[in-house]
């Protein structure tokens, strides 16, 4: 099942899964808007992670 779909079937909580998943947390719910924002945000911080391991990558090949 896709986020989309997931989000569509029931509501989801900011810790990206339905309530009572056992995080023992408060459950805060998203509005689609808010959602999508979240996601884009997440979106960007793994593109930035996937920057990080390719240069490091790079660096451990060039001193092999």
């Amino acid at each position: 099942m896709s986020v989309s779909e997931s989000f569509e079937n029931e509501q989801t909580c900011a810790c990206g899964g339905s309530c009572g998943c056992g995080n023992n947390h408060q459950a805060e719910y998203l509005s689609r808007e808010e959602y999508i924002t979240r996601l884009e945000e997440y979106l960007v911080d793994l593109k930035a992670e996937i920057q990080a391991v390719e240069a490091e990558l790079s660096e451990l090949r060039q001193t092999a």
